[in-house]
């Protein structure tokens, strides 16, 4: 069986990088600040369920927080449809319809180059 290692000096730079407390990434991640704690100190071992939450909830991935990648750039979102309804339908609305797809595509490509252009247009 195979085990996987939190490496918890990354698990405290994604919670620093954030500028959260050790209560409110317990809090973030639906654990107890005791869990949390143990976790961040090494004296527990999460399950990769649990790493998967905490990635998520520190806008990292799993592979960086367990060690396996230095790019600390999230793979994966979890958006939900109640906390963020409005990210959640542009996305639905995304996958469903290729007309749509590439029309958003169009766009974010048009904003995008005129923010690289002059930061100060949006």
């Amino acid at each position: 069986m195979n085990t996987i290692t939190l490496n918890c000096e990354r698990l405290i730079q994604c919670r620093k990088k954030m500028g959260i407390t050790k209560q409110e990434a317990a809090k973030r991640m639906n654990m107890s600040q005791p869990a949390y704690l143990r976790y961040e100190s090494g004296t527990r071992t999460p399950s990769i369920h649990v790493i998967n939450s905490m990635a998520n909830v520190l806008n990292t991935s799993a592979d960086y927080l367990i060690g396996t990648t230095d790019d600390p750039h999230p793979d994966s979102y979890l958006i939900n449809k109640d906390t963020d309804p409005e990210l959640f339908t542009l996305i639905e609305d995304y996958r469903s319809d290729p007309n749509v797809k590439k029309r958003l595509e169009t766009y974010y490509k048009s904003i995008s180059s005129i923010y690289a252009n002059n930061p100060k247009e949006l």
